[in-house]
């Protein structure tokens, strides 16, 4: 080989060594602290940089993105002497890349280390009910903490969360019971409380059911009493438009006394007052004045002169009375078998009473 080739050999090498040693290229997102001799330079920023070889050294490399660290579950006590483990998520990014290296050693192991501090001062004036509904307070009081702490290491806690809070098992059992005799007390309050709308939602409908009801029977009566009023109504104007005598209507009021014991609600009969008046009429009807008023024949005949003087004062004729007439026999004979049929029916009704009250009180014999 050429002694001159390899002077320039060697020359190339070192010229490539020191402009290896001069480029440094930064990734995104990653900050390189240079040191000088020792002693910090600058902190290169990505893209392409130039330093001093053998001179300038890069000492830490670090990523400033958010980063997460979680924690092994540590042991805290609460305010009520229970020990409950707890496991903590961190969210945090380096904002200082020179601090995060020259302020703290080890910025994770002293975030950590701090965490674990933080939570037993803050679960310490805790019970435990109150340490498991509060973790919004806790999260908040950690956040607080750290990054007061973490601010001269370059660093900024974004987000503090607790993953989990672990009481001991007997805590769990009893735990699990208390929210088990809740879950039974809301299931029988719900159950009370259906039972309590379904009894109201009957006892609503059985008070509209009994007075659509009593509206209906209202309306029922009042059509019924309006009927019969019309029909009686009816039956008196036709009586007084075709001008009924005396003896139909005394045979009918006599006709339907007999009907008066035939409905089942009747215990017992009372005989009207007016049956002596009908029987009066059916006589009066008949021509039998003198037996049913039991007045005598001079009494009549007087009666009679009085009629024709008053009817001489009129100006009328009176009809000549014969001192001596008779009444009919037929007349007698009529108004005494209408007498008997009246008490034949009085005394069939009240059989009938009688027999119906018998049958429907038994019991009270």
């Amino acid at each position: 080989m050429d002694p001159v080739v390899i002077p320039i050999l060697v020359a190339a090498l070192v010229v490539v060594f020191l402009v290896a040693a001069t480029v440094r290229i930064v990734p995104q997102a990653r900050r390189y602290n240079i040191e000088r001799f020792g002693r910090y330079r600058r902190t290169l920023q990505p893209g392409l940089n130039f330093v001093l070889p053998v001179a300038d050294r890069v000492n830490t490399k670090l990523d400033v993105r958010e980063q997460v660290y979680s924690s092994d579950p540590k042991p805290v006590i609460t305010e009520d002497n229970l020990v409950v483990n707890i496991d903590t998520v961190l969210y945090y990014q380096i904002t200082d890349p020179r601090a995060a290296a020259y302020e703290v050693a080890d910025y994770l192991q002293a975030i950590d280390q701090l965490t674990v501090t933080t939570l037993r001062n803050v679960i310490g004036s805790m019970d435990l009910e109150a340490t498991l509904t509060s973790r919004e307070e806790i999260n908040a009081r950690l956040r607080a903490v750290l990054d007061d702490a973490t601010g001269k290491w370059g660093i900024r806690v974004n987000r503090v969360e607790i993953k989990a809070i672990d009481p001991p098992n007997t805590i769990k059992e009893a735990m699990e019971k208390q929210m088990r005799a809740e879950r039974d007390k809301r299931a029988a309050i719900l159950h009370a409380e259906g039972e309590r709308q379904a009894k109201i939602l009957t006892a609503e409908g059985t008070k509209q059911k009994d007075i659509l009801e009593a509206q209906g029977t209202q309306q029922a009566m009042i059509l019924r009493a309006d009927g019969e009023s019309k029909a009686v109504e009816l039956v008196f104007q036709a009586v007084h438009r075709n001008n009924a005598d005396a003896k139909v209507l005394a045979y009918k009021y006599l006709e339907t006394l007999p009907h008066l014991a035939q409905s089942d609600n009747n215990t017992f009969w009372v005989i009207p007052g007016e049956l002596t008046e009908a029987i009066r009429t059916v006589t009066t009807a008949f021509g039998d004045q003198s037996a049913g008023t039991g007045l005598s024949a001079s009494a009549e005949r007087e009666d009679a002169a009085a009629d024709v003087a008053d009817s001489d004062k009129d100006g009328v004729g009176a009809p000549e009375i014969e001192p001596n007439s008779t009444l009919a026999l037929d007349a007698v004979a009529a108004a005494d078998e209408a007498a008997k049929q009246a008490a034949a029916a009085v005394s069939d009704a009240k059989a009938e009473a009688e027999a119906a009250g018998e049958t429907r009180l038994p019991g009270r014999r």
